[in-house]
């Protein structure tokens, strides 16, 4: 049998396709079919419909120890991001000192130091430090005598190094509601928890589109 996708004869698309994550979330629901077999197993014995209630018990029980995992993995960027604005605001000051920086920048960094946020809120929050970080690399490019400031200079390395933990965290994250997104859809004992409890998908961290354009702008 023939692969039912073939990459090496196609169709393909030469112009190519930019894709999006889609804000919305999925709600598990099952239907009457669900139902019977529950049922089914209960009449035909008791020893099946015994063993499934079990299987429930603790599908529910992991399903809810996935929901603590998406949480930390969550706060794990959160805290990340939080040290990132920390570090932002000391070249922002530090830059501040040595040239004229747009005290926009300043101000805008002032307004993240906050606590934990929600997942909307924390990709709004990650696509903003990307910009304040862009503003400050253009600054610091820009005059290149700074670059001998080693306060500046370490500054700038750890700014790097945070949004590299921050991209690894990112797909830890991502790997972890995608486990979600797959389970809750599991029949018949994780869909049939899940549709009970109400679950949803969750949305994975998507990219701003200010960023996603400069990905593909021209560094060099």
């Amino acid at each position: 049998m023939a692969n039912e996708l073939d990459e090496m004869t196609g169709p393909v698309n030469p112009e190519g396709k930019d894709v999006n994550v889609i804000q919305k979330q999925v709600a598990v629901k099952t239907d009457w079919r669900s139902t019977l077999f529950q049922i089914a197993l209960w009449v035909c014995a008791i020893i099946p419909g015994i063993v499934f209630a079990i299987m429930k018990i603790k599908a529910r029980s992991y399903l809810q120890q996935l929901q603590q995992k998406i949480q930390h993995d969550a706060s794990t960027i959160d805290n990340y991001q939080t040290q990132r604005v920390v570090i932002l605001q000391n070249c922002a000051k530090l830059l501040d000192k040595a040239i004229d920086l747009d005290k926009s920048v300043l101000v805008d960094i002032a307004k993240y130091r906050g606590g934990h946020v929600s997942d909307e809120q924390r990709n709004e929050l990650a696509g903003k430090l990307d910009t304040i970080s862009h503003s400050i690399n253009v600054a610091f490019e820009a005059y290149p005598d700074i670059k001998a400031h080693q306060e500046i200079a370490d500054a700038m390395q750890q700014n790097s190094y945070l949004q590299q933990e921050i991209t690894a965290a990112r797909e830890v994250y991502n790997d972890t509601v995608m486990r979600w997104n797959s389970d809750i859809f599991a029949w018949p004992t994780k869909m049939i928890v899940a549709a009970k409890a109400g679950y949803t998908t969750r949305i994975p961290f998507t990219a701003s589109a200010e960023m996603k354009a400069k990905s593909e702008s021209v560094f060099f």
